[in-house]
């Protein structure tokens, strides 16, 4: 499995905009994509739940780090 992470500052109004955004379109992005694929299962409401918490954060305009991790596991996707 390989693991990649990104870590930004958030020391400015800037900056707390630019990570309010990138949470904003995650959200929107998860959101339709749970409308599309995987409308009423359980863990797409969850998954929908955590992003609006961190989008929801965001909006509060304070000091803090956002931190991105990946983890790519091995194989293939299953259909």
């Amino acid at each position: 499995m390989s693991h990649y992470e990104a870590s930004f500052e958030i020391d400015s109004k800037t900056d707390s905009y630019a990570a309010q955004r990138l949470l904003e379109q995650v959200y929107d992005t998860i959101r339709e994509e749970s409308r599309s694929v995987r409308e009423g299962t359980d863990d797409a409401d969850k998954l929908l739940q955590e992003f609006q918490t961190l989008r929801d954060a965001a909006k509060r305009r304070t000091p803090g780090r956002l931190t991105i991790t990946y983890e790519q596991h091995d194989g293939e996707f299953k259909d």
